[in-house]
Parts: structure tokens; sequence; C-alpha cells
């Protein structure tokens, strides 16, 4: 079995990126520069960072608004990977759950 760090894998997925990023920018006839401009208005990206919901019965949602659709619900206690977030929302991957969820920031420790 092959084990590659925890650290290598980060690089190799920016690395990654930032190659699809200038292809994308390529093939739209952009310049390299306007892929960054364009990546630097998504939504803030967590690095390693652990949220845990701070309550019972928390909504988790589609996207990071009350107008979208509810997916289910979690506790107290559970953890989530924080990946980005847009205002007062953060989205990640739970643990043991679902991937790419919305929880408002007020009921996660992060």
């Amino acid at each position: 079995m092959i084990r590659i760090s925890r650290a290598t894998a980060l690089a190799a997925g920016a690395a990654v990126l930032a190659l699809a990023g200038s292809t994308v920018a390529a093939a739209a006839g952009s310049s390299p520069g306007s892929a960054a401009a364009a990546q630097q208005a998504a939504p803030a990206a967590f690095q390693d960072v652990v949220c845990t919901v701070n309550d019972n019965g928390v909504n988790y949602r589609g996207g990071p608004g009350t107008n979208y659709p509810v997916l289910g619900q979690v506790n107290r206690g559970q953890k989530m990977n924080a990946k980005g977030s847009e205002g007062s929302w953060v989205m990640g991957d739970l643990w043991g759950g679902r991937t790419g969820v919305w929880i408002h920031r007020a009921y996660l420790n992060c």
C-alpha cells in the first residue's frame, strides 16, 4: 500500500486546481490572471478547519440560505470539515454523512 501525507495530497490538489484554472482560462480566450480573479470571487475557503455543531435538531441545507431545501438534521457534537463560507453560512462535509452541505454559523463552533 502506498501512503501519501496530507500535506502532499493538499499540494497535489492545489496543483490540479491551478492547472484546471489555467486550462479553463485558455479555452475561454482569457488570461490566467482572469482565472485568478474568478477564483477570488468564490466563497471563502477553509483549510483543515473542523467545526462542531452546538445544538440539537440543526438543519443542513443545499445552499447558503433559508431559501435552499433542508437536506437533513444533525445534533450537538456532529463534526464537519469546513470547505468554504458565504455570508453567515459554512459549507462542508459531515463526518460519516453528506458532503457539500451548508449550516448557519450560529450553530457551529469552528
